[in-house]
């Protein structure tokens, strides 16, 4: 307008916004009154005070869009997807497949999802120790031999070749 002023007040353009995006079949964004210093997060659905959000300086606010705690959630799922290829319910299904434990230690409860850092193809949910040892390992099937080798303590024993004389294992 010439006098710088919308036709309509903001509650009224607001509901015809919303009744604009009811008839084209979208969901318009509920609007949520919040106390002062707090800010409700449209996917859990709650009113949380600002000390519960990330800050982003590009926004009105200066806080993001969803709250900590649902992006934490959002970022172990993309995680996943990004660098395994798997959903949480393939993850979840793998984990009761294995009883909710590690297929090594069958002691722990299977979290960290192990892969062939060849070929990038899931193996399995190990618990943090198991999974952490095959890496540092280098996913190398003899290393682990030797190893239980190791452990069992049959690696360094001298084996007796003639009366008095031992061979080191090599």
């Amino acid at each position: 307008m010439k006098d710088r002023l919308q036709a309509y007040c903001r509650e009224c353009s607001a509901a015809y916004y919303r009744q604009r995006q009811d008839a084209r079949g979208r969901k318009p964004r509920p609007r949520v009154a919040a106390p002062e210093g707090h800010k409700y997060c449209q996917r859990c659905e709650e009113i949380k005070p600002h000390s519960e959000w990330d800050r982003n300086r590009t926004a009105s606010d200066g806080l993001s869009t969803a709250c900590k705690a649902c992006r934490a959630i959002e970022g172990r799922a993309r995680h996943l997807k990004r660098h395994y290829g798997l959903t949480e319910a393939e993850r979840d299904a793998m984990v009761a497949s294995q009883m909710g434990l590690c297929v090594i230690c069958l002691k722990a409860p299977a979290v960290h999802v192990d892969h062939c850092h060849k070929t990038g193809k899931v193996r399995g949910v190990l618990c943090f120790n198991c999974n952490s040892a095959i890496g540092k390992l280098g996913d190398d099937p003899d290393a682990v031999r030797r190893a239980a080798a190791y452990l069992e303590g049959t690696s360094w024993k001298p084996t007796l070749v003639a009366p008095g004389v031992y061979q080191l294992p090599s």
